[in-house]
């Protein structure tokens, strides 16, 4: 193979793939058998394998049991609107960003007190095993699940306040920057740095994605006067949303 020569079976998935793409094979159609694509192809049938196994990985086909490989039904992502965060609102960025768009959703958690791992230790600046307040989500648009969080609290900042359960209490719901105000604690600054990497098998169930699909992760942490006081990763399915920034020029 020359220099700058795609392997065989990438050859094959690219032309397969500019089919699905163009709409020469659209939603819902058989993919060309194995034995099809290696006659049409004169290709052998590990390379035939290996293309349709790229395609698969891609999330652009699915196999059904028993009937063979479909092409997939692609969507069109939306948008989620990151802005910044505001103060006074009595509501969390989520909904802040959904109103901005019109749209409304609901959210499920759980809360619940646990030692902070080392990774978690490090992002807050504390000692592995100190207490934190671990909080799962599950934000939904129409029903249909966004977006996953799970967001960790040092309970020396929290702990034996008001504000130590985030949905609960009467600043429950309210987001990170007015509960801790409401303890004195002020927030001035929030870091989020973007990443993906391959969902995690539980992150795809309650996301409803397939095995194999890419997820953008948020690792986001709220920071008063230097101390981290939350810390939290946010999970998006990168085939269906954009995460837009509309941040203001100071």
């Amino acid at each position: 193979m020359t220099f700058g020569e795609q392997p065989a079976y990438l050859r094959v998935a690219s032309d397969l793939r500019e089919k699905i793409v163009n709409g020469a094979l659209p939603p819902h159609t058989r993919l060309p058998s194995q034995a099809r694509i290696r006659e049409e192809y004169g290709v052998s049938d590990t390379v035939a394998l290996e293309a349709r196994k790229v395609l698969m990985a891609e999330g652009l086909v699915e196999g059904r049991s028993g009937s063979g490989t479909y092409v997939r039904e692609r969507p069109v992502p939306r948008r989620i609107a990151r802005s910044g965060y505001r103060t006074g609102v009595g509501t969390n960025p989520f909904r802040q960003e959904q109103t901005a768009e019109g749209t409304r959703g609901t959210w499920e958690s759980r809360s619940e007190q646990e030692e902070a791992g080392p990774e978690i230790a490090e992002r807050l600046g504390i000692e592995p095993g100190d207490r934190v307040m671990r909080t799962r989500y599950v934000f939904r648009e129409a029903g249909e699940p966004t977006m996953l969080s799970t967001s960790w609290e040092p309970l020396a900042v929290t702990g034996r306040t008001p504000v130590m359960l985030p949905e609960e209490g009467p600043l429950g719901g309210c987001g990170v920057v007015d509960r801790m105000a409401a303890i004195d604690v002020v927030v001035d600054n929030v870091a989020e740095d973007v990443g993906a990497r391959p969902g995690l098998a539980e992150e795809l169930l309650a996301l409803g994605g397939v095995p194999g699909h890419v997820v953008m992760v948020i690792e986001r942490t709220y920071y008063a006067s230097g101390r981290a006081v939350e810390t939290a990763d946010v999970v998006v399915p990168a085939d269906r949303y954009r995460i837009a920034y509309h941040l203001p020029v100071k």
